[in-house]
């Protein structure tokens, strides 16, 4: 008999952010995701959806919004045990569709797991042709700033 595990997704509240915190820690030693303050993720908070099974935080990733067509996917994060199980997959399905809500037009991301991005129809862009104030905003706190390995892809909806 297979065991059922329960998925909710949900948007984050400012209680939430110290397990966020805990949860991407590792992913942010290993310099996989940028280091973002507590201040910083309530500033963004309604941007973050979280993922919970069986009412424990398994992952998170934030809809960031760079201009009125523009949106990016970011911190995205999945709990080393469960991965592998479609919840990223989902979860960045969620985004995709909230994108559409808000009348954007693209999706962008930053990542080292180009694959997954292509597999949810993602294309790869020169990084170049990324929006001046993210290159600003966020790479230059990046410890691999300038010299980076992260590959550029966007979605057109």
């Amino acid at each position: 008999m297979k065991l059922v595990m329960k998925i909710d997704y949900k948007k984050a509240t400012p209680l939430e952010i110290s397990q966020m915190q805990a949860l991407v820690a590792g992913e942010v030693e290993k310099g996989i995701i940028l280091a973002r303050s507590d201040d910083e993720i309530a500033t963004n908070i309604r941007s973050y959806t979280l993922v919970y099974q069986d009412n424990i935080l398994v992952g998170f990733s934030a809809l960031h919004i760079h201009t009125k067509e523009l949106a990016e996917i970011r911190s995205l994060v999945i709990k080393e045990e469960v991965r592998g199980q479609k919840i990223g997959k989902n979860l960045v399905l969620q985004q995709l569709a909230q994108a559409k809500v808000l009348h954007l037009k693209k999706v962008l991301s930053l990542t080292y797991k180009q694959a997954f991005f292509q597999r949810l129809g993602f294309v790869e862009i020169p990084k170049e042709s990324l929006p001046e104030h993210k290159i600003w905003a966020d790479c230059i706190k990046c410890k691999h700033f300038p010299i980076c390995n992260e590959v550029s892809l966007i979605k057109n909806l």
